[in-house]
């Protein structure tokens, strides 16, 4: 059974929540949850942890984006992209002290968030001492992601039933799909 990585939106305004949720359901990845204030996303990552935080800097409520990141990172490296229409220096700057894996300007394109996405998870790959055997199969501890319809997937190693090499090419198989 392969786990899509799982993304957690932080954004107020619910219809460009709502989109980006759709644009990542369809490139692939599992939306764990779509809150619109900086307290209920530390809550909401403490229950159920996602790999990667997209979040909006300005949000309303006591926390914005940037407080928001600081708070979720204390209990231990969370990737964090942030989105915003403030593209000014100074909350570049503030953003910055938080190590973001990207920062995407509002407006966007799909395609922004989609690569945005990828540099983000070969980043997570590289951080936690990856194996990459080929650009199309990136290995972790206890899982891999592999490249299918042009997707990074998330396969857990105990679903693999075994490999088929062909060239410059691989199968997966697992307990419920192959790749």
């Amino acid at each position: 059974m392969t786990n899509p990585i799982k993304i957690l939106v932080v954004e107020d305004e619910m219809l460009i929540a709502a989109k980006i949720s759709m644009q990542l359901t369809n490139l692939g990845y599992e939306v764990t949850g779509i809150v619109p204030r900086g307290e209920e996303a530390i809550m909401h990552a403490q229950q159920n942890p996602p790999d990667i935080v997209l979040l909006d800097i300005n949000l309303k409520g006591t926390l914005d984006g940037i407080e928001t990141a600081q708070e979720m990172q204390k209990s231990g490296e969370l990737p964090i992209i942030y989105l915003t229409a403030s593209a000014d220096e100074s909350t570049f700057n503030r953003a910055k002290s938080t190590k973001p894996y990207a920062f995407i300007s509002k407006p966007f394109k799909q395609l922004d968030l989609q690569r945005a996405l990828e540099l983000t998870v070969e980043r997570i790959l590289q951080e936690n001492h990856a194996i990459k055997s080929e650009p199309s199969i990136l290995k972790l501890e206890d899982r891999i992601f592999v490249r299918h319809n042009e997707v990074m997937v998330k396969i857990s190693i105990e679903d693999i039933y075994y490999l088929e090499a062909d060239r410059n090419y691989c199968q997966v198989y697992t307990k419920g799909n192959n790749y």
